[in-house]
């Protein structure tokens, strides 16, 4: 096979050219293309083509709220590091991730959840608007929709993209059902690289 000699400042742009080349003729609507790319640009996997699903207006609303600065929080310190800080800090947005904080570790050993549970109700208790980040913990997808149904907690976005086998698909589905703004990743696939990298197209949209 031929190497394809590419300079590095411009590998990101040919493969993005490579991905538009295999898509063909498949059509996205324009303000979703841009986060399905990336998402196959980070995994080089064409399922999120059809695995992706967006609630009405989602993008929108996570633009909306990216421009008041909203906070992003992630379920995994992997995710948090994923997402581009200079971006973030251009549109005046933070990101923080609580797993690894004391007071979590304590709460979810007293209560007998996890620390993704833990994490959600800290969120909740911030009082401001959240775009909430899930690509590691469908307990923190399930702990988001108690507090959706009961009206103590409504992020401007959820972004559900879990990544396993057990009780994954189904904490998906019950975002979904919710009705909150989401972009939910189907089914068992996803993971803390599929979440930053749909963060970073939601901002890399409004540069």
């Amino acid at each position: 096979m031929n190497i394809e000699y590419v300079l590095p400042q411009d590998i990101e742009r040919r493969s993005f050219e490579i991905i538009a080349q295999e898509l063909g003729e498949r059509t996205i609507p324009d303000e979703q293309r841009p986060i399905v790319m990336r998402c196959i640009h980070t995994s080089a996997d064409f399922d999120y083509c059809d695995n992706l699903y967006f609630s009405p207006d989602a993008v929108r609303i996570a633009h909306d709220a990216i421009r008041q600065g909203v906070l992003f929080v992630t379920d995994t310190n992997m995710a948090l590091a994923g997402i581009n800080k200079p971006a973030l800090a251009r549109h005046r947005c933070e990101a923080v991730c609580f797993m690894a904080d004391p007071d979590i570790a304590e709460a979810a050993k007293r209560n007998g959840s996890t620390r993704a549970t833990a994490s959600v109700d800290k969120a909740a208790s911030l009082g401001r608007p959240v775009i909430y980040v899930c690509g590691n913990a469908p307990t923190a997808l399930l702990r988001l929709e108690e507090h959706i149904r009961q009206g103590s907690f409504r992020p401007a976005l959820v972004i559900g993209v879990p990544v396993g086998f057990v009780n994954v698909v189904q904490s998906k589905e019950r975002i979904i059902q919710t009705g909150i703004p989401c972009i939910v990743a189907r089914g068992r696939k996803g993971g803390s690289n599929i979440a930053a990298a749909i963060c970073n197209a939601l901002l890399y949209q409004l540069d």
